[in-house]
């Protein structure tokens, strides 16, 4: 039986990826206007055809999206969003579907690859994590992103969690951010990715749920760098332990 779902596992995701590619052409058509748009209204117009895009791919790879406690999410604030990260399928179900204009950090060797690398680009800041100074060119990006209005999108555990616990150790960027430019966090967190594309599986997909739970926003205050991490990731992994 299990290894009837790895191979229906594996049939999916050539089903998912062929949908992907297949629908990034109008979609890539109509995002073109960003090339004549600036940010906000770039990031803007990404976001709202990636959300089409999204709920389109979502749809047909028989996966639903539920978001639970969007009143935490209050409409004229703008946040720094954290969210835990189990699985590839966490950047689809955020980044697109997120109340307020957004960005993410990403990866700046995924711009290269051809058409998508402009969707990508477009909705995005980019970082060489082995350059240094890449590393702090992205850090004043993401200040000027948040102060432009929009939110910013990160993944704080640095790499996808393949191990059994709720949440990774949390990196400081986020955290330092939220300090420096006096923006407050709201946390997130994600379930039914691990299931439905796991860390572990390689070319893996199954139809399922994902769940987006937002808690409430945490905002920096007083708090040092340290003290302000450790509040969220206690946050997140009690709130994860009580309802996985």
């Amino acid at each position: 039986m299990k290894s009837l779902k790895n191979i229906f596992g594996h049939i999916w995701a050539v089903w998912g990826l062929l949908v992907f590619f297949t629908s990034m052409l109008p979609t890539l058509i109509v995002m073109s206007a960003c090339f004549f748009l600036k940010d906000p209204a770039r990031a803007g117009w990404q976001q709202k055809v990636s959300r089409v895009w999204m709920a389109v791919f979502l749809f047909l790879t028989g996966c639903r999206l539920e978001m639970h406690n969007r009143k935490f999410y209050q409409s004229g604030n703008n946040y720094i969003v954290v969210c835990n990260h189990n699985s590839f399928m966490d950047v689809i179900a955020t980044n697109p579907f997120l109340p307020n204009t957004s960005k993410t950090i990403a990866k700046k060797s995924m711009a290269n690859i051809p058409l998508f690398g402009l969707i990508y680009r477009w909705g995005s800041v980019l970082v060489d994590r082995k350059k240094e100074s890449s590393r702090k060119q992205s850090y004043m990006d993401m200040k000027t992103v948040l102060a432009m209005g929009m939110d910013m999108v990160l993944f704080p555990e640095g790499t996808r969690n393949k191990s059994k616990a709720p949440l990774q150790p949390f990196k400081k960027g986020a955290f330092r951010l939220s300090v420096e430019a006096r923006v407050p966090i709201i946390p997130v967190v994600l379930f039914g990715t691990r299931r439905i594309m796991p860390a572990d599986k390689g070319f893996y997909l199954m139809p399922g749920k994902i769940e987006l739970h937002f808690l409430p926003p945490v905002d920096p205050g007083a708090l040092t760098v340290n003290e302000l991490s450790q509040k969220v990731f206690e946050s997140m992994w009690n709130y994860y332990e009580a309802n996985y």
